[in-house]
């Protein structure tokens, strides 16, 4: 299995959290669109015949593109990659893009599955965060995508946010589990360098929730979550009868993915790649055939480490057997005895193979990968 991640970087405008490279420069669409199959058509061999199992199309903001524009590059996907008829197709989406029409001509185009960006159903929340929809736009989103045939819908929400009470997020997520989604992304807000947020933070014209809030939130989270029958299956991911999502399931389970589009990142395996992170470069290399991504290739530390520290936050955890036969014995001890404390106070367990984040291990899941890192 692989997977083809598409970074679409087109925002009508940028949000005050967000420090995925995007830009408000939709009239260089159609510059970037011709530059994206030049890129598509001489980069197909990374994934060296794989069988394209997810394509996803995150951004940015993938919605902004028309259908024909989204037609022709699932079309193009399918000329250069041996896409699995059965392949999840995945557009992120704002929620004021989404019309009846609009979706319905995404089913005809291929697109089998939506990530709407929603982020809260607080009206006031939004318009500090710079979202462009309304609460009720993005309620009706959802609801108009279950009536086009979306079987496959997920919603993102943030949580942590500055003055967020506990209400207001049970309210938040009361609203989201009532709604036909069924998958749920919920992640605590984080203040990224060369955001606004991060600049008001560190003017003090912004305060960050204090930690214990964020865990009484996170604690709202799993709880009712699990009442609504969604099952956690990764730190800050949530779905209901089995309805993961197949691709971002393939980053934390090690499988291969090629990144198109500025920013993108790529791993097979042995390498990584990151694309320039700037659409004039991008555009500017693509057109004079100039290699527009930088690339390293990958010790066996490194590897193992990329292994660790995806695979434990998962629901399938570690599997010792799989370090043991691709890393050796010696290697597994060290896995073994980098978490042997965290066992003894509650927070990883080992079922049969398996080594698992307990619900405390979760609360504290960056110290503990920091600590499976094989230095």
């Amino acid at each position: 299995m692989a997977g083809i991640y598409v970074h679409i970087p087109f925002c009508r405008k940028k949000c005050f959290y967000c420090d995925f490279y995007k830009t408000t420069a939709i009239a260089d669409k159609q510059p970037f669109l011709q530059a994206l199959k030049r890129e598509t058509e001489t980069q197909a061999a990374y994934l060296e015949g794989e069988t394209v199992e997810t394509i996803y199309l995150g951004g940015g903001t993938p919605s902004v593109l028309e259908i024909d524009e989204l037609a022709a590059l699932l079309g193009l996907f399918r000329n250069q990659f041996p896409v699995s008829p059965g392949a999840e197709i995945t557009l992120e989406a704002n929620p004021d893009d989404l019309t009846p029409e609009y979706l319905l001509h995404l089913r005809a185009a291929g697109f089998n599955r939506l990530s709407i960006g929603i982020q809260s159903f607080d009206d006031a929340a939004l318009k500090k965060m710079n979202r462009r929809h309304t609460a009720r736009q993005a309620f009706e989103s959802v609801e108009m995508a279950a009536a086009a045939g979306f079987s496959q819908i997920s919603i993102d929400l943030i949580f942590g946010l500055p003055g967020q009470t506990t209400t207001q997020w049970e309210d938040n997520l009361h609203q989201a589990l009532q709604l036909p989604a069924n998958h749920l992304s919920a992640y605590h807000l984080t203040y990224h360098e060369g955001t606004p947020f991060y600049n008001w933070l560190k003017k003090g014209t912004l305060h960050e929730l204090d930690e214990e809030e964020s865990l009484r939130q996170f604690e709202i989270l799993t709880d009712l979550t699990a009442r609504a029958g969604f099952e956690q299956y990764e730190i800050s991911n949530f779905a209901r009868a089995g309805a993961y999502s197949k691709h971002n399931t393939g980053y934390w389970t090690g499988k291969k993915y090629l990144g198109l589009g500025p920013s993108a990142h790529s791993y097979n395996g042995s390498s990584r790649r990151w694309n320039i992170a700037s659409l004039k470069q991008y555009l500017e290399k693509i057109n004079r055939d100039e290699c527009c991504f930088e690339q390293e290739i990958l010790t066996e530390k490194e590897q193992l480490n990329d292994y660790l520290i995806t695979s434990i936050r998962t629901k399938w955890g570690i599997s010792r057997q799989f370090v043991q036969t691709r890393f050796g014995t010696a290697m597994l001890k060290t896995v073994c005895d980098s978490v042997k404390n965290y066992e003894k106070t509650g927070h990883v367990k080992t079922e049969n193979d398996r080594i698992l984040l307990t619900h405390q291990g979760i609360m504290i899941s960056d110290e503990i990968m920091v600590a499976l890192m094989v230095v």
